[in-house]
């Protein structure tokens, strides 16, 4: 059934097509499919096609095609896709995919007197929220992956989230379906009277016999004792409110039911929400509102020595009406020790005097009441827990601190993909759910049988409040024995879920992964009842095939071809620490962190804010080089051209090391591609003019009058840039006519003597040549402060060549700074640069460059090794460095920072130093990347997308500001963006605080 028929006439579809088609053999048209050929599960399918559509009559023609096309038992499937994030193989298969994330995006109406709003499939989550908050609303089911998640997807998986327990799921909220059924009619799908539903059997008031024949067809069905009491005895009890197991009819029964009131309502929106895509394509939902909650809110942190004690207080955290139950175990908070995002999110985490660390925390969280306050409830709850003995240690967050939590709790799946090897979290009994009270012994028995018949240990997360706990064991799914236990745990936990009365599918869906199971869990009446609700309401199979019903073995199309062997390519930089440069790439998770818009905030990743495609994520991007480093075994011209075709977008910004759980470093990836690309097809000359900055800024600065000529006239720099690449419309940054380097060795004897604490100065090849003022007000600065300011002798840093892929000359750049400086970097005697980009070369990228024999020297020089902000932020704090040192004058300075500092390092020293002088006030812009990126602003190909990743957050909030507002942004690249963007002079923390000293 998963055959599509070839060389469909998907040239003459795309003739009338509005959207964007993906379907031939060119290099675009082949990557393309290939990101979509998996989500977030385990599972993969290269489909035929891919279709972005812009429009309803884009989707009508779709639904058109795929009839017209298909043959009994071999539909042409249309997978409709939102997010991706999807864990159970939803939007995997082999027919066309429909992406509604770019052009679905619209809020079209909002009623805040009746509290709905009206949206398109592809609204975010969060970004929705974000629009509805100045009216006090919210849309309330809250996935973790909610900063990307979109409401076609949430419909498809009646998705929960943290608060379900007070705000129920997205069913509870779907007021209104406008989809386009599989005869091609677009129908509204609404709560129906009784009078209402019976017009629309006798077909009055519908769209097309089709919708007639639904009406009728589910009378029939649900009007029959037997199919009544066979639902009632199959589904899940009803206290387990998270339950998504097959179609859920169970929802429709009570309108049938003799005793139901005259008032009861009908809704197939209830019969959609959890259908994943395989009933019908919407193109418009009306949503429920809810108020937004108060603003006092308390958030316990409950440390327990066993698991099922903490699920025991869970119970006691019901009782005493929480707003969410959350749970995080061992394992999880293990593995935040050494992520670089969450490491800043663990503060709560207290160990315990005899047993060390929680065996688990759960995390609860109440409201305000309008009769207590949240904190009180808190109290009230915690003198609760240790009245009963449980727990140990109870920290109540409250603010903003509460959000640290969340955030770790939410990023506790994708944490695990930092896990070496491959033995990898399975997502294949993560999404069971009972009923609360069953927990923890539901729990105790999955424990004991995934032990005792698999030898497997588990780790738990996530909603103990709805009885859904997100269980993950660790299984190596290349290898036969891994997946032939993957299909064992499943069954095994199947009977164990239905001994419960629970539901083997929460909120994640069947999709391809649990459909083979629902025969069990419901029974084969209500299976076969399912099946035919699918064939009622699609009867040539086209909507999502393959999924909830008539699935493949669960095992069937997953990633990776059991014990296939598959080496490490080999590579310049030192991927060890990795596992290798492959397992990197397949640390990707598929969550999609990397999707979320810059109205989420963070800077991952730029360029997907800009275009909104699948192709410029970082995900995407690990994607692509997985397939060519494991499909490939000698990659032909073709293959290099897909994945640079995708990479080509990603400007190094190195967020992903640091905002993707995984922590998925794509820069140091793309680096490594690009030079294997140059081994094979050369170094074109753009990018060994970029790589070779320094040489040339070192010959032209053998007369900087004339470089400062050229690039000072208008129609010569357009000229000039045009003959290497660079943009017409961007400006150059001037050449000084005296390096920092010339200018200190001038000073001589005007240097400070040596009795004053010491400091090594490393001038960067950006601050040497164009950015003189920066380096000599900084050397100023120290000295006025009472430091003495070495400048080493060093070679350049390579960051010219790193952002070029030219690895192997940085390399060479690497040893040569490491040997110069092994000997002079110590804890006392720091190095220090200014500029980002350049000084964390020396912290990121060196110690896996060097060979073996310097990479401890590396590391040593890496720990000793400051960013400009960071040094004097420590220097302050130990007094050295004091706020009377400065003047008294009031100004206001905001900052933009730039993307590696935000990545490996943070901007809280900026805000620290930047407000030494007492009476500056200091702003962060929320801005994520300037979109310059080095050399890629520059490149004419690259230049419009730089602008538009500037106009996102940066640039608008540069030209609100005050005249007299001072703008900081330590980047070189930043700087000169903001001034390409809005005219205005950033400058440098160190310029500013000179400027400041009294």
């Amino acid at each position: 059934m998963f055959f599509v028929a070839p060389n469909l006439p998907f040239a003459q579809l795309r003739q009338s097509f509005e959207g964007d088609l993906y379907f031939d053999a060119s290099p675009e048209h082949t990557a393309q499919r290939k990101l979509y050929a998996t989500d977030a599960s385990v599972y993969q399918e290269t489909p035929i096609a891919v279709a972005l559509p812009k429009s309803a009559e884009d989707l009508k023609q779709l639904v058109r095609f795929a009839r017209q096309h298909s043959q009994p038992g071999a539909p042409v499937g249309l997978i409709p896709r939102a997010a991706g994030t999807s864990l159970a193989g939803q939007v995997v298969g082999s027919g066309i995919v429909v992406d509604i994330s770019k052009y679905f995006g619209q809020i079209l109406e909002l009623n805040t007197a009746e509290r709905w709003v009206r949206v398109q499939p592809g609204v975010i989550r969060d970004d929705l929220n974000k629009f509805l908050k100045p009216h006090g609303l919210l849309f309330g089911p809250e996935t973790s992956t909610a900063s990307r998640a979109m409401v076609g997807g949430m419909i498809g998986n009646n998705s929960c989230g943290l608060h379900s327990i007070i705000w129920g799921t997205t069913r509870d909220h779907l007021l209104e379906v406008r989809a386009i059924l599989s005869d091609g009619t677009e129908v509204v799908f609404g709560t129906l009277t009784r009078d209402q539903y019976e017009a629309k059997c006798r077909g009055e008031n519908v769209a097309s016999p089709l919708e007639q024949q639904l009406y009728q067809q589910f009378k029939t069905w649900l009007s029959d004792p037997t199919t009544i009491q066979n639902i009632k005895d199959g589904y899940p009890k009803p206290t387990v409110k998270r339950r998504n197991t097959g179609y859920a009819v169970d929802e429709l029964v009570p309108f049938f039911e003799p005793s139901a009131p005259a008032t009861a309502t009908f809704n197939f929106a209830s019969l959609i929400a959890g259908s994943e895509g395989t009933l019908c394509l919407i193109t418009e939902a009306r949503l429920n509102l809810l108020p937004v909650p108060p603003s006092d809110v308390a958030l316990v942190c409950g440390h327990f020595t066993t698991l099922r004690q903490s699920l025991e207080a869970n119970l006691v955290a019901l009782e005493h009406r929480c707003a969410a139950s959350e749970l995080v175990d061992d394992y999880i908070l293990q593995l935040t020790k050494t992520n670089i995002e969450q490491t800043k999110n663990r503060a709560f985490v207290e160990r315990h005097p005899v047993e060390g660390d929680p065996k688990a925390v759960l995390m609860v969280e109440f409201f305000a009441d309008g009769s207590q306050s949240a904190r009180s409830r808190a109290e009230a709850f915690v003198a609760d827990l240790r009245a009963r003995n449980m727990g140990y240690a109870y920290p109540i967050l409250e603010g903003d601190e509460t959000l640290k939590p969340w955030a770790l709790r939410k990023a506790g799946l994708s944490i695990m993909y930092n896990i070496p090897g491959d033995d990898k979290p399975a997502n294949v009994i993560e999404d069971c759910a009972v009923d609360p009270v069953d927990l923890p012994d539901y729990i105790d028995e999955l424990d004991r049988m995934a032990l005792d018949k698999h030898g497997l240990t588990l780790e738990y997360s996530a909603h103990a409040g709805a009885g859904e706990l997100h269980v993950l064991p660790l299984i190596n799914l290349k290898s036969s024995e891994g997946q032939a236990k993957f299909r064992a745990l499943l069954a095994d936990t199947a009977a164990l879920v239905k001994k419960y009365g629970g539901a083997l599918s929460g909120e994640h869906g069947d999709g391809r992964l649990r459909g083979e199971f629902i025969p069990f869990m419901l029974g084969e009446a209500n299976y076969e009842l399912c099946r035919a609700l699918k064939n009622l309401w699609d009867p040539a199979g086209i909507f999502n095939p393959g999924k909830v019903v008539d699935t493949p073995p669960m095992n069937a199309f997953l990633r990776y071809e059991a014990d296939r062997v598959v080496p490490q390519p080999a590579t310049v930089f030192d991927f060890s620490g990795d596992g290798g440069l492959l397992e990197l790439a397949e640390k990707c998770s598929g969550s999609g962190d990397c999707r979320k818009t810059h109205l989420s905030g963070g800077t991952m990743c730029p360029s997907y804010m800009a275009t909104r495609r699948e192709r410029d994520t970082t995900r995407a991007r690990a994607n692509m080089l997985r397939h060519f480093y494991t499909d490939t075994q000698q990659p032909s011209a073709h293959d290099f051209e897909e994945v640079k075709e995708v990479l080509d977008l990603c400007l190094s910004c190195k967020a992903c090391k640091a905002e993707c759980p995984s922590s998925v470093d794509m820069a140091r990836m793309k680096a490594e591609f690009t030079q294997q690309h140059y081994h094979q097809k050369g170094v074109p000359l753009r990018a060994r003019l970029v790589g070779n900055f320094t040489r040339l800024m070192s010959l032209a600065s053998l007369a900087p009058w004339a470089y400062n000529a050229i690039y000072d006239s208008p129609a010569l720099r357009r000229l000039a840039n045009r003959l290497v690449g660079f943009h017409p419309d961007r400006t150059m940054p001037r050449l000084a006519s005296q390096t920092v380097k010339k200018w200190s060795r001038s000073l001589g004897a005007n240097r400070p003597s040596n009795n004053t604490p010491s400091l090594l100065l490393y001038i960067d090849e950006f601050t040497d040549f164009n950015d003189v003022e920066v380096g000599q007000k900084a050397v100023k600065l120290l000295e006025r402060l009472g430091y003495t300011v070495q400048i080493p002798k060093t070679a350049e840093s390579g960051r010219t060549y790193l952002s070029k892929g030219l690895v192997d000359d940085a390399r060479k750049l690497a040893i040569r700074n490491v040997t110069l400086l092994r000997d002079s970097v110590s804890e006392q005697t720091p190095l220090v640069g200014l500029e980002p980009s350049a000084i964390l070369t020396f912290r990121d990228e060196y110690p896996d460059l060097v060979p073996p024999e310097l990479k401890a020297d590396a590391q040593r020089i890496a720990q000793h090794t400051y960013l400009f902000e960071e040094w004097l932020a420590r220097e302050a704090d130990a007094k050295r460095v004091r706020p009377e040192q400065f003047r008294a004058d009031t100004r206001t300075v905001k900052i933009h920072g730039h993307c590696h500092q935000k990545a490996l390092s943070s901007l809280v020293p900026v805000r620290k130093i930047l407000s030494l002088p007492k009476n500056y006030s200091t702003q962060l812009i929320p801005s994520g990347c300037c979109g310059m990126a080095g050399s890629f602003g520059y490149e004419a190909e690259h230049f419009e997308l730089s602008m538009q990743i500037g106009e996102l957050v940066l640039f608008p909030a540069v030209r609100a500001s005050a005249d007299d507002v001072l703008i900081a942004a330590p980047g070189t690249s930043c700087r000169h963006q903001i001034k390409d963007g809005t005219g205005r002079k950033a400058q440098h923390p160190a310029e500013i605080l000179y400027d400041a000293l009294a």
